[in-house]
């Protein structure tokens, strides 16, 4: 029988080093600060609007968004995620944040996909602004899904909070969630 605490410390140090492997990852943001992390949120808006009219839409009805340009994703039994972007308010960058994603389990391949966080209310920008370590959960609505297709506002997605739109993906792994993610202020 394995002691359960080692396989804990196991699990953890194989998340944080898969992590720290995939930052290191050229994922295209680096220390030029926030200039470089501007002008690659500036290009994934144009880009998310021009592949997905809808968003603007969303975008002007939210009161906030976090971009996050090119995140990094990659596993082989632990896996991790990471990226770096801006959050905006009123067209204007407010904050700076990374991203951060662990994971273990059947796993293996790497994929890079951009995303952005749509704050529909007041109180979900605040919660988000004043967290010290926000986490994306199951209540997370997504407007663009796995494959792409097209973006879908229903009534429930209306009225969620927080919307996600995830897109641009390439590499070789399955899927793309949000689930479990962290989101951490930085100063670039």
């Amino acid at each position: 029988m394995s002691n359960p605490i080692f396989s804990r410390r196991v699990f953890t140090m194989g998340a944080l080093a898969s992590v720290g492997v995939t930052a290191a990852c050229g994922n295209g943001v680096g220390s030029r600060g926030s200039q470089m992390i501007d002008a690659r949120v500036d290009a994934t808006l144009a880009e998310m609007y021009r592949q997905f009219p809808n968003t603007q839409s969303l975008a002007q009805k939210s009161t906030g968004m976090l971009i996050m340009p090119l995140v990094t994703e990659a596993g082989f039994g632990f896996g991790g995620a990471y990226g770096r972007g801006a959050l905006r308010v009123d067209d204007i960058s407010v904050d700076y944040y990374s991203v951060a994603k662990a994971s273990g389990g059947l796993q293996i391949g790497a994929q890079q996909y951009a995303h952005v966080l749509f704050f529909m209310t007041e109180d979900a920008l605040t919660n988000f602004r004043r967290s010290p370590g926000w986490a994306a959960g199951a209540d997370l609505e997504y407007v663009i899904s796995d494959q792409g297709d097209s973006v879908s506002a229903d009534t429930t997605t209306v009225l969620a909070p927080v919307l996600a739109a995830v897109f641009g993906r390439a590499g070789l792994r399955i899927g793309a969630t949000l689930e479990g993610t962290k989101y951490t202020r930085i100063i670039p």
